[in-house]
């Protein structure tokens, strides 16, 4: 499911823009006014840790006054402004309660909305977060402000070098880039003056609902002293320290994601993906030679390629209306079921196209058969046969069973080429298989 962008008024009479993905209990995100979230879902690395955090519920992003797709031409940004944007998109949502989840500045909206609005808040998560900026670097943020007015790409450099202090530089030009286009030198610099002139501090002891305070051990943008601050002072607060120094919250190591969405769902029942029961189609997806490619490359070098080409392959997968499975990595590929073997196929053409290009060449197969949907996964010998058929493949080439051919040669625009009867292991009976040739990837 795609996001679909929404505007509402906020009480001084500002259009704010907010963003919604799925559907559930909502989970509404205040980022940091930097984090352009539309540009974040559309990258390769940016999306699959927000589809994770959004899993089973209804993410809502909020996007900042004066920034991005919001009014851009706003005189008040005051933090009673922006408490109050919150409340107007929760109106428009006609959520009576919801959860919260906060990143740089805008954790400290949500400590103020959290603690105004105890009856709404269910939980909050507060990542890279700070009550108080006016002891930290005063003379430092003095000169940012300048910075924001007087050099805007200077500036937007200078932003994402903080973001990503470590690179790589791919990531630091695109959120250099995103900044510059979300936002105008005279509203950044207003956004970075009030960071430094917020104080959230008497708001903390206030705040009743479940906290899960999130830092990243080498942030250089909010040191993690001012989040140890906000855990000690939120009563029952949850302090999670996360190794590294990328500060954007949905980029670099999202091992601890698993922590938040159980935080998250503590005391409910998660909701299962829409993944069908019954007759599917199968993509089984896997990345060729990967031992060999690890030793060349490196396993920090293959792992990162490895992760964009799965925020790649999902989001081709996606676009052809298949289903992913989330959280089920196989081997290092990827799992997908669909309702029609065309789309399928056009998928698989999009996958291959994408691990060539990422120099992640893939076996790819397709089968169609029944699957048992359980724990938010699929499983049958159906499964099995889809994996076995793309174990037959040479890297970047899309083998088919007998039967995805035959319901898809008249809708699919590619041929098939036949390869013959083959012994799968773990199959009883052999299964004919069938190469796609020709055709190509599609757009829908």
């Amino acid at each position: 499911m795609e996001p679909q962008r929404r505007y509402v008024t906020s009480g001084d009479g500002v259009r704010i823009a907010y963003v919604t993905v799925g559907e559930g209990y909502p989970l509404i995100v205040v980022p940091g006014w930097g984090y352009n979230l539309e540009a974040t879902w559309e990258h390769p690395e940016g999306r699959p840790a927000m589809e994770r955090l959004g899993q089973g519920r209804l993410l809502v992003h909020i996007v900042h006054r004066g920034i991005g797709a919001s009014q851009r031409n706003v005189n008040d940004l005051s933090l009673d402004a922006q408490v109050a944007d919150v409340g107007a998109v929760a109106d428009a949502l006609k959520a009576s309660s919801f959860d919260l989840f906060g990143a740089g500045d805008g954790g400290a909206v949500c400590v103020a909305y959290s603690a105004q609005h105890p009856e709404r808040v269910s939980r909050l998560v507060l990542w890279g977060a700070y009550a108080v900026r006016e002891d930290y670097a005063p003379a430092a943020f003095a000169a940012t402000v300048g910075l924001f007015r007087d050099d805007w790409e200077m500036a937007c450099r200078a932003a994402a070098d903080i973001v990503f202090p470590s690179g790589p530089v791919e990531l630091m030009r695109w959120h250099s880039n995103a900044l510059r286009e979300s936002a105008a030198p005279a509203m950044a610099a207003g956004h970075v003056q009030l960071r430094g002139e917020v104080d959230v501090r008497p708001y903390l002891p206030q705040v009743k609902a479940p906290t899960l305070v999130i830092h990243r051990r080498g942030n250089r943008d909010m040191p993690i002293s001012l989040g140890n601050d906000i855990a000690a002072s939120i009563p029952d607060a949850r302090m999670l320290v996360v190794e590294g120094e990328i500060s954007h919250p949905f980029f670099g190591d999202m091992s601890h994601m698993d922590t938040v969405t159980a935080f998250l769902t503590q005391g409910e029942t998660p909701r299962a993906p829409d993944l069908p029961s019954g007759t599917a189609i199968i993509l089984f997806a896997d990345i060729a030679d990967s031992t060999g490619l690890t030793e060349r490359l490196g396993d920090d070098a293959f792992r990162a390629k490895a992760r964009e080409l799965d925020g790649a392959l999902r989001a081709a997968i996606r676009e052809r209306d298949g289903t992913p499975v989330e959280g089920k990595l196989l081997g290092d590929g990827v799992l997908a079921v669909f309702t029609s073997a065309r789309e399928a196929i056009e998928a698989a053409l999009a996958c291959g196209d994408a691990g060539n290009h990422a120099g992640l060449p893939l076996h790819l197969g397709i089968h169609a058969g029944d699957v048992i949907r359980e724990d938010n996964s699929v499983y049958g010998g159906a499964v099995n046969i889809a994996s076995r058929i793309a174990g037959l493949s040479a890297a970047g080439e899309v083998l088919v069973s007998e039967t995805v051919r035959s319901l898809a040669r008249t809708s699919a625009a590619v041929e098939f080429e036949d390869r013959g009867e083959q012994e799968l292991k773990g199959v009883g009976e052999a299964v004919r298989v069938w190469a796609v040739v020709g055709g190509g990837t599609s757009n829908k």
